[in-house]
Parts: C-alpha cells; structure tokens; sequence
C-alpha cells in the first residue's frame, strides 16, 4: 500500500517532459492542430512536429510486450455482446463514482469544466468505445492516438494547475496523479461490471476478468505503473475496495458534477414526468452512501420502479438463451439509454461520437446500434 499512497505525488514524466518543452518554446497550439488529424494506429507520425513530441510518440506507440492480443480479444466479444449496457452503466454509475473523489473534482473545477458534463461524458464515451474495437491496438484501430492524446492532456492540466498558485502539490499531491488514475482505472473497470449486475445484466467471471484485463494493459499504456495494477479481477476487486473506497467523500465540486449530469439526462426525455428515473438509475448502479454524498434525488416512487425494472432485466437474462423476444427487448432497452445518450451529447445532432466499425457493422446488424444505417461511412446522406 505504500507504493499505492507514492501515487499521489507522481505524474507522468514522459508526457510531462513534452508539455515542458511546447511551452517554454511557444509550440503548443501548432502542435495540437497537427495531432488533431493522428486518428489511426496505421497512421504514420507526422514529420512537421517538435523532436520532442516524436519521440514520445514513437515510445508510446506499442502495448506492454507482455499483453496478450488474445484476451483482448475476448474482451471485444463482450462488448459486441453487452457493449450498450457498459455504456449505460458508465454513464449513470461510474461517472458519479469519479465525481465522488474530491480531488479529482477538484481539478476539473480548476479547469472550468464543472458546466460540461456532456464534453466529459462524450470524451469518455469515446475513449471506451476505441479501446474496445476488434483490435484497438493493433492494424485498422484507433486507440493508440487516443490514448497518447490523452496521456498529453493530462500533462497540461498538471502543468497549468500546477502553476496556478492554486494548488498546493505538498498537501494534495500531484494534479492527475497516477494515484488517481489508478482509481479511475477501477472504476471504469471493476464497478462497471459491479454496476451491471446491480441493474441486473449477468456478466460471468470469465467476462469481468477479460474486461478489466483490457483495461490493465490500458493503464500500462497510460503512463500507470504496472506493478501497483493488479492482475487477476478479483486482486482488482480488493484494491478497488481499500484505496478507491477510501478517497469517496462529499465535496462541493462533485456535487455540482453529479447535478449537471442528471440534469443532462432529465434533458434527454421531453417534460418533466419522468425526471425522477435518471436519479433513481444513478442510484441503483451506485453506493448508496456515495449517492446521498454527491446529493442524487432519492424517490421512493421512482426507486421502486427502477428496482422492478431490474428484477426484469434479471428474468429477462435467465431467459436470454432461450428466448429470442427476450434478448431483443433487454438489447433495445440498452440501445436506447446509449443512443439517447449520444443524441444528449450532440444535442439532437448527427453524432460526434465514433463507433468502430466492425463494432458498428454488429451492432447494426443486431439492432442495437444508437446510429442509424444512413451514419454507415459511405452511405447515401438524406
């Protein structure tokens, strides 16, 4: 646990070093216009970019020599199969999960992103929707730029907020720390499966181990150091317990965070009669402590509705095998939370958010897809 709680006070240095030197030689807004079109793993690294910035790409272009392409691939079957209810249950449970960390919350404060609840929840969206693609890091993927992308962003923002002489490094630990990081990476993974047994998906033990292995060599690719990541899910499980449990609190910020994102998702339905259910989900996909510390709305009313609801999902699961009426009605219904959820991001719009496109070709095909035939590349515009 020591190594765990050295975290706070650890960055990235070799995304650091890169932000370092854009900004003391002027170059940071040439460089993110050309790194706004490096979208492919198959794409070469431009040749108009600092040396430094090239060389941080070429070092990260690879996943860690002991992932195994195999796994991963299972992990892909999943998400074909279950994709839109990790989406749903991301959506309602894991993004109240992160707001309740007040140190992260903190720093999206700091970055004026308290009031943008649908550019965190679209880059998010997108950023899992790349990384389970058939071969997100391999040939045909695009989940290495993004995650070099990201690994950049976090840079700035702890070299920005850090700066700032509004945070203090000695008692709150580095911004973006890889301690948090760590816990975002249990929370994106372990409670999301917690998350999907709550509202009643079954995800076996086999399922849950290939989903968070992606997420592990993710982490390693990110910039987390391997050692503190554990390797079986339910090692995973425990530390999630101990360390992501134990930075849960009630603070301003996360308050503000979980009050604009359900008010982003009551904008999603016309009226207001059915305002209460987003809450409600929210409640039943997260601990009931985190949900009266972040302040969610709690009705009886709507609580109980949500929880027959959930009991039909688990009926509906046991009759899956069997029952072709069965899976279609417990798809559609996640189909309709995730493209509701893109239609919110986009406001109504032609979505923002990328599927890839094996994954967009079987969900299509299995009618689950949030977008339509006409968004296929290539098709006809109407």
């Amino acid at each position: 646990m020591a190594a765990v709680e050295a975290l706070m006070w650890q960055g990235d240095p070799l995304a650091d070093g890169v932000i370092a030197d854009l900004v003391a030689t002027g170059r940071v807004e040439a460089v993110n216009e050309v790194l706004a079109h490096l979208r492919d793993n198959d794409q070469p690294i431009p040749e108009n970019l600092p040396e430094s910035v090239r060389a941080y790409l070429v070092a990260t272009d690879d996943p860690p020599p002991w992932a195994d392409l195999d796994r991963v691939a299972e992990a892909y079957e999943f998400f074909v199969d279950d994709g839109v209810h990790v989406a749903s249950v991301l959506s309602f449970g894991a993004m109240v999960n992160c707001y309740a960390q007040p140190r992260p919350s903190r720093v999206l404060a700091l970055t004026h992103r308290l009031n943008q609840p649908h550019r965190r929840l679209s880059e998010t969206s997108q950023f899992v929707l790349n990384m389970m693609g058939r071969q997100p890091f391999g040939a045909g993927g695009s989940f290495v730029p993004t995650v070099q992308k990201t690994r950049l962003i976090h840079a700035a923002v702890r070299h920005f907020i850090t700066g700032s002489g509004r945070w203090d490094v000695e008692a709150d630990g580095v911004p973006v720390c890889q301690q948090d990081m760590l816990g975002a990476l249990l929370i994106f993974s372990v409670q999301v499966v917690d998350g999907m047994r709550r509202i009643g998906i079954s995800v076996t033990e086999h399922e849950a181990a290939s989903y968070y292995y992606v997420w592990r060599v993710t982490g390693a690719m990110l910039g987390i150091p391997v050692e503190v990541m554990p390797e079986s899910i339910d090692e995973a499980r425990e530390l999630n317990a101990v360390i992501v449990g134990a930075t849960y609190g009630p603070s301003a910020e996360g308050v503000a965070l979980t009050r604009n994102l359900i008010r982003l998702y009551e904008d999603m339905v016309p009226g207001k009669a059915f305002d209460g259910v987003v809450s409600a989900m929210v409640r039943q996909t997260v601990d009931p402590q985190v949900a009266d510390w972040m302040e969610v709305p709690n009705s009886r009313t709507w609580n109980r509705a949500v929880r027959a609801g959930t009991w039909l999902m688990r009926v509906l699961e046991r009759a899956e095998d069997r029952s072709r009426v069965a899976t279609s009605i417990l798809d559609k219904a996640g189909s309709l939370l995730l493209g509701g959820s893109v239609r919110t991001l986009t406001n109504g719009q032609s979505t923002a958010l990328n599927i890839p496109a094996d994954l967009r070709e079987k969900w299509l095909d299995a009618g689950v897809c949030p977008i339509s035939p006409s968004s296929r590349p290539g098709a006809a515009s109407r």
